[in-house]
């Protein structure tokens, strides 16, 4: 009887080989035949996790959380007769209204802008809301 040697064989190495080269492919010809903002967005949705931020569409209302992702649009609108600075984050999931209440301006707050935002999360008109939430300004827009 032969013995079989303990260590994998050549053949097995140059198979898996081929399995990483045709997983890179795969993931090549994904990357093509994907649109820029899906790029975009899955892109978001692992940087948020790095930071340790809860994907905004896992955000539970009436509920604290940590959130991650591109400003998309700052606008100023008043509430109720007071300025109100309201911001659009966008984590590759789903999408948060950030709103700073008797604010006209923020430095730093600009479209493009990472930024990650803790508050609490409501519902708004069936939209995720956070109201003057604590934020720290990330890289650059």
């Amino acid at each position: 009887m032969d013995e079989v040697p303990a260590s994998t064989p050549p053949e097995t190495d140059e198979a898996s080989e081929s399995q990483r080269g045709r997983g890179g492919l795969r993931r090549f010809l994904r990357r093509m035949a994907s649109s820029k903002e899906e790029l975009e967005a899955e892109e978001l949705q692992k940087t948020t996790g790095e930071e340790g931020a809860t994907p905004i569409t896992q955000c539970a209302t009436r509920k604290r959380a940590c959130v991650a992702g591109t400003l998309r649009t700052v606008t100023l609108r008043p509430r109720g007769g007071a300025p109100a600075l309201e911001a659009e984050l966008y984590d590759g999931t789903d999408v948060i209204n950030l709103v700073w209440l008797g604010r006209r301006r923020i430095a730093g707050i600009d479209p493009g802008r990472r930024l990650r935002a803790e508050g609490l999360v409501s519902l708004q008109d069936g939209r995720k809301v956070m109201f003057n939430p604590r934020y720290e300004l990330r890289g650059g827009a």
